[in-house]
């Protein structure tokens, strides 16, 4: 399964860092990128270690402390809703993918990204098809990113209680729905979101 990072490391290359992202496809709060560096992608301790999603909730703290207590390295980029809306999501995305590694404390001698090339990171790097499913390292940036992304909206749900972000994170479901109907779009919302925009021109 983690054929890619043993490709990598049977070659000599190394560090390898995964590269991940959470809220790319929600409509409010901010986009956050995460890039780690693994010691050891393949260490016992990290069998726990999967896509994010497939984590259930109450037990995702506990794989973020671990990923953060035994990593080589962890870099977070934060992209506020507004950045999102200026620059649009994919290039936001991909900024932020790249200050992700920029920012780490480890050179990484090659990165892995979960779906998107990282253009003009100056590194060697690989978009691996759902590759927060089947490298490591990549799994491991995808619990960083969502763990620090789901604090954050249950911050703004306390800051902006109408909207419920604490229960679905800024995505589009029935109940956000109702309550941006209701109430209008706050200052978390990313305008740029075609349900967004269409509330702001009614």
């Amino acid at each position: 399964m983690k054929v890619i990072e043993q490709l990598l490391a049977n070659a000599g290359i190394s560090p390898i860092a995964g590269v991940d992202e959470a809220g790319r496809g929600a409509c409010a709060g901010p986009l956050v990128i995460a890039s780690v560096v693994l010691h050891d992608p393949f260490a016992p301790e990290l069998a726990v270690v999967r896509d994010s999603k497939e984590i259930p909730e109450n037990k995702r703290d506990a794989v973020f402390e671990l990923i953060q207590s035994i990593a080589a390295s962890v870099s977070v980029v934060i992209v506020p809703a507004s950045e999102v809306d200026a620059r649009g999501v994919h290039a936001a995305n991909l900024d932020g993918m790249r200050r992700a590694v920029q920012g780490l404390g480890v050179e990484p001698a090659y990165v892995l990204t979960d779906g998107y090339a990282i253009e003009g990171l100056g590194v060697p790097n690989l978009a691996v098809w759902k590759g927060d499913q089947v490298v490591v390292s990549i799994s491991a940036a995808s619990v960083i990113a969502k763990v620090t992304r789901d604090r954050i909206m249950r911050e703004l749900d306390e800051e902006f209680p109408l909207y419920g972000f604490a229960g679905h994170k800024g995505y589009i479901t029935a109940a956000h729905t109702q309550a941006l109907n209701e109430h209008g779009p706050c200052a978390e919302h990313r305008t740029s979101f075609a349900n967004v925009a269409a509330l702001i021109h009614k």
